[in-house]
């Protein structure tokens, strides 16, 4: 990891996302910053390896719900279903609405952190779908 990014990255590292692997192409790190409590949004920063993304996903709620994401250190993309792909970068602000088909990773040759906030929201839960592929990436 490079110096500039690691001294970007204010929020720190946190450890390798093992948990959630299975849905990821290369390796995430997750560091929460909130304990995860009903009712109330959970912020956690989740840092990227370069060419590292997340699979197709939706945060599912019958009421509010969705997800925040703050960029604070290198580049990314984000892309919703049936759009053109988002470049990201440090201050940025992607606010996904709940129901909203997406992805979102770090960029092929930089390191790449956001935090992530769950919003809160009735009945709420995440539908894990299919890997974004490598020929459909190296199209950004």
């Amino acid at each position: 990891m490079d110096k500039e990014f690691e001294k970007a990255n204010v929020f720190g590292l946190g450890n390798e996302n093992t948990a959630y692997a299975q849905f990821f192409i290369g390796k995430s790190y997750l560091n929460p910053l909130t304990v995860p409590e009903a009712g109330k949004p959970f912020f956690a920063n989740v840092t990227f390896e370069p060419g590292c993304r997340n699979n197709w996903h939706i945060h599912h709620a019958a009421k509010g719900g969705g997800q925040i994401l703050l960029c604070v250190a290198g580049n990314g993309w984000y892309r919703e279903w049936g759009k053109e792909a988002r470049s990201l970068e440090p201050g940025d602000v992607v606010v996904i609405p709940a129901e909203v088909k997406h992805w979102h990773g770090a960029k092929k040759g930089s390191w790449f952190s956001h935090i992530a906030v769950e919003v809160p929201g009735e009945e709420t839960s995440n539908e894990w779908l299919e890997a974004v592929s490598d020929e459909e990436y190296d199209k950004l």
